[in-house]
């Protein structure tokens, strides 16, 4: 019999674990038979999701928008990987301090600054699209306040989900959420090709400022009182720095932490692949983006509800993804045209999806509580806080070697963090042996 501390196997789920590859352990008997929407019978959660579901679609307006407004502009793939810089880069400079803000806030009195300030970014990104003449210029610098805004709401927002809901209802209430993520992702760039070619790019981002009255509107809703908080995080010198550690002497965390920023780096940037790839490599348009974007999402919610029936988390589950992720991308490097890309991406869409939603849930629910805010801002750091560099990168690649390149390129990624997933999983344990004498 082997001698491997339980704590460390519990943590990678047996993978590595030849004794554990035939079978799961059992779940408690209140988990055994989990529903798909359980957490929606929370009143808080209930708001918050549909108020989330409507400002997101509204949100991806605003993505697309800028990044087809900029394309027109410039026809440069490196332009369209610095208007993602501008977008993301400051959640890489700002969103580990986020992470810790949340952490020491009441999450919705937070929520309501930081959804207010997205608003007014919104608006403005409408006033410069109205106006005949606007500097590009301008739009590279609202992009750029905007992203200051996400790196602070995104740690507090992803948190607050664990608030809403029971203990035993926290698996189910994170998958849903990336459910709820992805539903924007069909609704969201359907909507915006639609207002762009009728319209114009001016009512694409007014229509997102108006979205996010329905968050405030359902934060204002909620009863405080039925929210399970957490002890806020007392002020402190360090606190970033104790995430990371915190991270760092957890190993299926910090595994999968670095598998993420390998595929966050250069795979998750899909706002600079999917219109350099489908619009100069394929020779489609606006519309034909945005359906293959609307894809890409149907796909995603197709696999958030599937995988929503499970309520237990594993590090199986990050590796599996993150290949199968990989594979999902190789085919759709090699579709000849839109009308193959468009059914080829749903399945990229929903290993994507499977892949991020058990790297997360891993988080939310092995993490310490006081400790969620910090490790999320981490996750974001590295999925969302990466795109300075892979997109300005995939962008020059493509300008020089053709968009194909780099899907090319991204398919690789997720396929080299398996397998380091695999190799450090196996050290980890063959360490906790030794170390178990």
């Amino acid at each position: 019999m082997r001698l491997i501390p339980s704590r460390l196997t519990a943590r990678f789920g047996g993978y590595f674990d030849d004794d554990a590859m035939d079978s799961e352990a059992p779940l408690p008997a209140a988990q055994s038979r989990p529903r798909t929407f359980q957490s929606l019978h929370h009143r808080n959660f209930r708001l918050f999701f549909f108020g989330q579901l409507i400002s997101n679609s509204g949100n991806w307006l605003t993505i697309v928008g800028v990044v087809l407004l900029i394309l027109h502009r410039t026809n440069s793939g490196l332009a369209v990987g610095a208007i993602t810089a501008c977008q993301f880069g400051p959640i890489l400079l700002l969103s580990a301090w986020g992470g810790v803000i949340a952490d020491r806030s009441n999450k919705r009195r937070l929520l309501f600054v930081t959804q207010t300030l997205e608003m007014v970014e919104s608006f403005t990104l409408a006033i410069l699209a109205f106006l005949p003449h606007a500097p590009t210029l301008a739009f590279y610098l609202t992009a750029a306040a905007g992203g200051c805004m996400l790196a602070f709401d995104n740690p507090v927002r992803r948190s607050f989900v664990t608030e809403m809901v029971g203990t035993e209802d926290v698996p189910n209430a994170v998958t849903l959420y990336s459910a709820l993520v992805n539903a924007s992702r069909i609704i969201g760039p359907a909507v915006a090709g639609l207002l762009i070619v009728s319209l114009g790019f001016g009512w694409a981002f007014t229509i997102d400022a108006i979205s996010y009255v329905f968050v405030l509107l359902a934060l204002w809703m909620m009863r405080p009182e039925e929210l399970r908080r957490v002890p806020v995080t007392p002020k402190g010198k360090g606190q970033v720095r104790e995430g990371i550690r915190y991270v760092a002497k957890i190993p299926e965390l910090w595994v999968s932490f670095v598998m993420l920023a390998i595929i966050g780096t250069i795979s998750y940037n899909f706002s600079v692949i999917f219109p350099l790839f489908i619009e100069k490599g394929l020779g489609g348009g606006d519309g034909a983006y945005t359906v293959v974007y609307a894809g890409f999402g149907f796909g995603a919610l197709v696999a958030a509800i599937v995988v929503a029936r499970r309520s237990y988390a594993d590090f199986r589950r990050v590796v599996a993804g993150a290949a199968s992720f990989g594979i999902a991308i190789a085919v759709f490097a090699a579709v000849p045209s839109v009308a193959f890309a468009v059914p080829v991406v749903l399945l990229v869409g929903a290993t994507s999806v499977m892949y991020m939603t058990a790297t997360t849930a891993i988080i939310q629910v092995r993490a310490d509580p006081q400790m969620h805010g910090r490790v999320l801002a981490l996750q974001s750091v590295l999925l969302i806080g990466t795109a300075p560099i892979g997109g300005p990168a995939l962008g020059a690649v493509a300008d020089v070697l053709g968009p194909r390149s780099i899907v090319i390129i991204a398919a690789i990624a997720p396929l080299v963090a398996a397998g380091f997933g695999v190799l450090a999983g196996r050290r980890a344990l063959a360490q906790a042996r030794l170390t178990s004498g």
